[in-house]
């Protein structure tokens, strides 16, 4: 059944302008907010931005934009008692004075707020408006109490810009190894929001014969959370052997991967150089798993092209260090070709990344080539400039196979520069190599004598000394 976009529900989106920010990269991240809220499943129908000095320690914003964020949920705008609200001086005056701007803080850390251009700046036509948000997305961090209080304050749930990524993966995760991923990080996410939840003090009776304090409920839910996450990594490593055997087949054959910020292309332009089925869509991290095809058509010996999970910026770390194994298609490639959306006007902030994320997994030793993609979205003199800018790189669109066909030969001419010919003795006692030597070598002739075949090959060193090994048992 489908739905409409009037069925989906509403998100507002929340962001805080720290020093150190400009204008443009606090845009541009909210921006990325806001098409992660929609992958997620939701129509954004407002921002509320603010310029802080640091986010306010109980509930994010500022007294009046915390209200003006709760008129678009239905909230009452007020953090309950529990969370007192503390003014300075300078502040009481203001209020006394008349300004309503960015007002007051709750829970005082120390900041101050500043004016702002942006306020509630509408993300969605005036039919929308008239219904209330149920979600509430920050383009931060925040702690389980921010997050509780801004729930008392707008009657919605709230998501900060981590927890919208988690569910983004765990509801695209197709693999087994991936969801055992995307599960540990949620339940490393979860565990310490447990508090927030409630859940009183009752404890469960504790000791032989019932004596003793024993554990209260929330404390039973930590530990069963720990002892999933203790389950989940074992099976975790039990995926991860059979992965990397499975890589370990493909060790000394040639390998691209495809690396790069989330829906840069980097899909389209594997379905382009492989001609295989892999999913293709217009939203942020539709691919999770890695895919690995062989280049088409086929050259011998065989390339391998594998198209990795995207990056993105405020990754949250437990999903890199579940994703390491993933990752590791990229350290043992021969081959990184770093993808970007030349359209996107971030898309050097985006590049640098995906190279910060990479360097953390020692990849940046690896030989690569920058694909600028999407090239058929700009204009011939905003091309020019790329090619002044970034003169080693290679533009092209996925959706042009000229420019697939080129990238092709580019990827070819990069391996055979590193291929050495030489001549291989095949007695009739080992015919059954044969097929060996041609997967793993160009053969560019063969003759046969009275000792076997002499076949005259192009192949890689490695390669080379492995073939001569099996020649020689």
């Amino acid at each position: 059944m489908t739905t409409t976009n009037q069925e989906r529900p509403l998100a507002v989106l929340v962001g805080v302008q720290l020093p150190g920010i400009d204008d443009v990269e606090h845009a541009a991240d909210l921006a990325e907010l806001g098409r992660l809220v929609h992958t997620l499943g939701f129509d954004v129908i407002a921002t509320v931005s603010q310029r802080r000095s640091a986010l306010a320690a109980a509930a994010v914003l500022g007294e009046g934009k915390l209200k003006e964020l709760a008129e678009l949920t239905g909230g009452s705008g007020v953090v309950p008692s529990g969370a007192p609200e503390r003014k300075n001086k300078a502040r009481a005056r203001r209020a006394a004075e008349g300004d309503e701007g960015d007002d007051g803080e709750l829970g005082g850390d120390g900041g101050h707020d500043e004016d702002d251009d942006g306020g509630a700046e509408p993300g969605a036509g005036g039919a929308a408006q008239a219904r209330k948000a149920t979600v509430v997305a920050v383009d931060h961090d925040i702690s389980p109490s921010q997050a509780r209080n801004l729930e008392r304050a707008t009657g919605a749930q709230v998501l900060d810009r981590a927890g919208v990524i988690i569910e983004i993966f765990h509801r695209h995760a197709r693999s087994r190894e991936a969801k055992l991923e995307v599960e540990i990080a949620r339940l490393n996410y979860v565990a310490p929001r447990l508090r927030e939840t409630g859940g009183g003090g009752d404890r469960q009776r504790g000791g032989i014969g019932g004596k003793g304090a024993g554990e209260s409920a929330l404390e039973l839910d930590r530990r069963k959370i720990r002892d999933r996450i203790a389950e989940l990594k074992e099976e975790l490593a039990a995926v991860q052997r059979e992965q990397s055997t499975r890589r370990a087949l493909r060790q000394g054959q040639r390998r691209v991967a495809l690396v790069g910020y989330t829906n840069a292309g980097k899909s389209s332009l594997m379905r382009a150089l492989t001609g295989s089925e892999v999913l293709v869509a217009d939203k942020l991290f539709a691919t999770l798993d890695t895919t690995v095809r062989a280049l088409h058509p086929e050259v011998r010996p065989r390339i391998l092209v594998s198209d990795t999970v995207g990056f993105i910026k405020k990754l949250p770390h437990d999903l890199v260090a579940s994703f390491r194994s993933t990752l590791d298609e990229a350290l043992e490639a021969s081959l990184l070709l770093y993808v970007a959306d030349a359209s996107d006007p971030t898309f050097r902030d985006q590049l640098a990344v995906t190279r910060g994320v990479l360097s953390e997994i020692g990849a940046s030793e690896v030989p690569s080539r920058l694909l600028l993609n999407k090239v058929d979205r700009l204009s011939e003199e905003d091309r020019d400039a790329l090619r002044l800018e970034f003169p080693e790189a290679t533009l092209l669109s996925a959706k042009i196979p000229a420019d697939v066909a080129a990238l092709r030969e580019e990827i070819i001419a990069f391996f055979e520069q590193s291929m050495v010919e030489a001549e291989l003795l095949l007695p009739y006692a080992k015919q059954s190599l044969i097929g060996e030597i041609y997967e793993n070598a160009r053969v560019l002739s063969e003759e046969y004598d009275d000792a076997g075949g002499r076949l005259s090959v192009r192949a890689h060193a490695a390669a080379l000394d492995r073939l001569r090994s099996l020649l020689a048992r």
